[in-house]
């Protein structure tokens, strides 16, 4: 399996418009963020996508990505889903709707606001796209074939889900986390976590709270991801890093070790 950071920054993306911070003005590829998505490619050649935001048509033409077998949603933020409309060219490209997948709050907020996807039309080229939504704690098969293990998590008030793929577990957007939910992460040898910066927020995971998830749950591997220009500059930050964790940036890929 494979793991490919489509993008790993906040909400405004860095560099941040109009900003003129050292790593909105830095040079250094690891210090430019798109807006937070990752590709699965899986061994039998199907491809996954967490999330799809704004920034989703640039990073499909950017990957070469030319086919999608399903979209995991954390939750419904513009950030996370902006790219929606976007689906198109796989409807038309693959004749077929696209497989989405997610908690009740992120249905319930997607079919609000995308609305004239699902909704009775005659008109050719709109979006299309079947909801699934995940509403327990058992693993669900998606339409590319894979068992998914939802990780339920609060991004302040509202509910989100991360996702463990066999050994791959990744979670944005979250600052909380229950015990029993950490639970299901132990022996993962990848995990994805998002880390805003390194003061406290309240609806993110700041640097330090993350490092103690990651601490718990002991994965091979760790990627710090949803970062913002707070986090500092790429080269300074990842020298402070324990060995086996690592500030994710786009167009990383990893392998994910059976």
């Amino acid at each position: 399996m494979r793991l490919f950071f489509l993008g790993t920054g906040t909400s405004q993306g860095v560099p941040v418009i109009a900003c003129n911070c050292a790593v909105c003005r830095s040079e250094d590829k690891h210090d430019k963020h798109l807006r937070t998505s990752a590709l699965i490619e899986t061994d039998s050649g199907k491809n996954i996508l967490i999330d799809i935001g704004p920034d989703f048509r640039e990073q499909m033409l950017r990957a070469h990505v030319t086919h999608l077998d399903s979209i995991l949603i954390t939750h419904a933020h513009r950030d996370h889903v902006g790219g929606l409309d976007d689906i198109r060219p796989f409807n038309w490209t693959q004749r077929k709707k696209m497989e989405i997948y997610c908690n009740r709050e992120a249905r319930e907020a997607i079919e609000r606001d995308y609305h004239y996807i699902f909704a009775p039309h005659e008109f050719p080229g709109l979006p299309e796209a079947n909801m699934h939504e995940i509403a327990g704690d058992e693993p669900v098969m998606v339409a590319a074939g894979e068992e998914v293990m939802p990780i339920k998590a609060m991004h302040k008030d509202l509910p989100v889900l991360g996702y463990r793929i066999g050994r791959l577990a990744y979670i944005t957007d979250a600052n909380h986390i229950e015990p029993k939910e950490i639970d299901k992460l132990r022996g993962v040898d990848t995990l994805v976590i998002n880390a805003l910066r390194r003061q406290k927020h309240f609806s993110h995971f700041c640097l330090s709270e993350s490092l103690e998830i990651i601490r718990a749950v002991s994965p091979r591997v760790a990627y710090l991801t949803h970062v913002s220009h707070e986090m500092g500059l790429y080269a300074e930050t990842e020298k402070e890093l324990p060995e086996n964790v690592h500030l994710a940036y786009d167009n990383l890929q990893v392998e994910v070790k059976e």
